[in-house]
């Protein structure tokens, strides 16, 4: 029985780690369904921890595993047989096979993630070419590629918003707009919604040929 609740124990903790390893990823995506922006970043914290939490969670189970398959003494038997009961769906290897599963899919979770988000579409129609900037935002607490999207996807709420960029590892986002139509501290605002925060901004050069008067713009360039 012991070794029964152990292995248990090795289920929760493994499941437990293999979530808080993807949690500074995962958030992002349920504050993208649930409508709470606001929370994306609240785990961002934990990122610098991420490699011993998957490092404990292999570990955890392996030695799950190696519990579950390594040969059983000649006491543990005889239990069985006093029992004389199916164990508990829950304490077998199917089980632990699932939850291998699972926690596998949560630690590569930052991998994924990004393909829940929605996929920008918006058209601007360019009026005036000296209505185009580009501006580079410094962005501190992304961490993955779900927390660029997330970012891209609250900026592209905006009007006349004609490109976005974003690098969690450079931790910034490049955007370019038209200024006719929104500004740089709405930008800011809808960034900082997220949770995220700005914490610079530059403005940089924009490509002369893009936005003509008449040319239409989109996430694919201009027309």
């Amino acid at each position: 029985m012991n070794t029964k609740s152990k292995s248990g124990k090795l289920v929760g903790a493994s499941i437990l780690s293999a979530v808080a390893a993807s949690l500074c990823c995962i958030t992002p995506v349920l504050a993208l369904i649930s409508g709470a922006s606001g929370v994306a970043s609240s785990f961002s914290w934990m990122e610098p921890f991420r490699p011993y939490l998957l490092g404990i969670t292999i570990l955890v189970l392996a030695f799950a595993w190696y519990q579950k398959l390594k040969p059983r003494t000649k006491e543990e038997i005889q239990c069985d047989c006093d029992e004389d009961e199916k164990p508990p769906f829950m304490k077998t290897k199917t089980f632990l096979g699932m939850v291998t599963v699972f926690a596998f899919l949560m630690m590569a979770f930052p991998y994924y993630g990004q393909i829940f988000y929605p996929k920008a579409d918006k058209q601007v129609v360019i009026v005036s070419s000296s209505n185009i900037q580009e501006v580079k935002f410094n962005v501190n607490g992304m961490t993955c590629a779900s927390c660029e999207e997330h970012v891209k996807n609250e900026v592209n709420k905006l009007p006349g918003i004609v490109n976005v960029s974003a690098n969690s590892k450079e931790g910034n986002a490049f955007i370019k707009f038209d200024n006719s139509k929104t500004n740089k501290e709405a930008i800011i605002k809808s960034i900082d919604a997220t949770g995220y925060k700005v914490t610079s901004e530059a403005s940089t050069s924009v490509n002369p040929p893009h936005g003509k008067a008449g040319h239409v713009c989109g996430p694919n360039g201009c027309k």
